[in-house]
Formats: C-alpha cells, structure tokens, sequence
C-alpha cells in the first residue's frame, strides 16, 4: 500500500511539472507573438508616414506644375517690348505683347554708312547726348544744334563706333538716307522712345 502511494504521488509531481512547462511555453508564445505585432504595426505606421510626408495629399498633379510653367514663360515672352525697324519703310516700330503701340518716321544711314540689319539690344541711352564726328573728330557739344538731338538710344558698337536712335535739329532729314548709320527721329519722337525702351530691349533691324 506504501508503494502505491508513493507511485501516486511521483505520477501528480511530473504531471504538475509538465503542466507548468506547458503553460510558460504557452505565456511565452503569448508575448512574443504581442511583440512581433507591435513591431510590424510600428514598421507599417512608419512607412505609411514616410510615404505621407513624400507626397503629401495637397500636391498637385505634374501636368498642372508644366501648364502653369508655360504660361508664366508666354507671358514673360509676349510682355517683352521690341522694336522693329523697317529700312525700307523708313520707320520704326514698338511692339509691347505682340502688338504695335507706336511708330516713328527715321532717317537711315546713306550709301557707304548704311544701318547695319540683323538682332541686336538696347546697349546705352544718355539724355543730352555729345558727339564726336566719325570722320572729322570734331566734337558737337549737348544743346539746341547737336547733331543728336536730346536723346541717345545706342544698340550697336564695334568698341570704336555706335550706332543708335538720336534726334536732330533738322526734321526736314527725317526720312531720308543721310545719317553715318544711325537712325535720326523728330526730338519729340525720340524722346517718346526714350520713355518706352530700356537696356537691353530688343532691335531687329530688316532691310
């Protein structure tokens, strides 16, 4: 009888032993699978806020980034003021978003000095200009009688010579072909171009 409870209680010892190695296992699986769901959870909010910061809801679509591009450079192009100048019209034109705001009469340069064709850009303008004679050197100085006028709008230079928009104190040469290259307008023409050009318009001279 002795051996059969002994038996018996040896039997309940490794039961409850095996019981307990069971339930750590089971307490262990538990937390680590907690943990591993946590961690993916983490990664996946990671990720998905990594993505929201890269691109952001509010951003607009790539084809509305180009279309607003083209317009802001068509409308920095057709702003643009540009003077045209007819050889054989003899006249000048101002062009402001594609469309002639105004034109003036000019003489042209003479046989041997003809005004050179081609694009060019406003390089210099001087108020009350002073002008030395190209063959000559004498100097003329600013006033009444200068060969220049009151204004100077320059668009060409060799480093020696220029060549420009200028008035004159004879407007009967205004239309003819007797200037060194230049281009002579009436004082009160030139003096409106003056107002509507700056450094670096641009001048397409045609023949």
């Amino acid at each position: 009888m002795a051996m059969n409870t002994n038996e018996l209680v040896k039997r309940i010892v490794m039961l409850l032993c095996f019981s307990t190695a069971i339930l750590s296992l089971a307490v262990n699986w538990s937390i680590n699978n907690n943990v591993t769901n946590s961690d993916k959870s983490r990664t996946r909010g990671s990720a998905q806020a990594r993505q929201a910061v890269a691109k952001p809801k509010s951003s607009p679509p790539l084809s509305f980034l180009n279309f607003s591009a083209t317009q802001a450079s068509n409308r920095q192009a057709t702003d643009e003021t540009k003077l045209v100048v007819d050889l054989s019209d003899r006249r000048v034109y101002v062009y402001h978003s594609g469309e002639v705001i105004a034109s003036y009469p000019t003489g042209i340069g003479k046989k041997g000095w003809e005004t050179p064709t081609g694009s060019f850009q406003i390089i210099n303008k001087q108020l009350h200009p002073i002008w030395r004679h190209p063959i000559t050197g004498k100097v003329f100085e600013a006033g009444a009688d200068s060969p220049l006028g009151d204004r100077w709008i320059g668009f060409w230079s060799d480093g020696h010579s220029q060549i420009g928009f200028h008035g004159t104190p004879d407007d009967d040469l205004v239309g003819t072909a007797v200037s060194h290259g230049c281009l002579r307008m009436r004082n009160p023409d030139v003096r409106l171009l003056y107002k509507q050009v700056k450094l670096g318009t641009a001048v397409e001279v045609r023949s």
